[in-house]
């Protein structure tokens, strides 16, 4: 089983719903078991014009999936809950599944980039990702608690 990080996010809806609804919906995948869930934070919108705020935290999860099967799971789960995605988007979306880091392992691959490639900047992911797992070492980039300290 491989230890996995999943950020999670929506601005539209009742988003404390569909992310817990969402959080359920992942677990009843076969090879995917929920450890923990941060605390869920609001967050002001990184993106392009004006849009509501997010609710964001991050889930740990193990899972025997491979990197690419636990993401085309949580891509499923996000058009479940109404997710349209479109290249280059920041605009609203009722639900926001990001695979943070996967083991660790350092992808890139066409459509997977693990860790994902602005963890270290965002602190609404390095914030949750410091509550659930201190001393944790993002491959490439240091430990959490050095990535909180750079972020604003």
């Amino acid at each position: 089983m491989t230890r996995a990080y999943v950020g999670l996010g929506a601005n539209l809806g009742d988003r404390e719903r569909t992310i817990r609804a969402a959080l359920d919906a992942l677990v009843g995948e076969a090879g995917i078991e929920l450890v923990a869930v941060s605390r869920l934070r609001e967050t002001e919108p990184v993106g392009v014009g004006d849009q509501p705020r997010f609710l964001n935290g991050v889930a740990e999860l193990r899972t025997a999936l491979a990197a690419r099967e636990l993401l085309d799971r949580l891509l499923a789960v996000e058009q479940r809950f109404g997710r349209v995605r479109t290249p280059g988007e920041h605009g609203p979306r009722t639900l926001d599944l990001d695979l943070l880091l996967y083991g660790d392992e350092a992808i890139d691959e066409p459509g997977l980039t693990v860790p994902h490639p602005r963890l270290h900047e965002r602190r609404f992911v390095v914030e949750p990702l410091a509550e659930l797992a201190p001393g944790l070492a993002v491959p490439g980039r240091g430990r959490v608690e050095s990535l909180l300290r750079g972020v604003h």
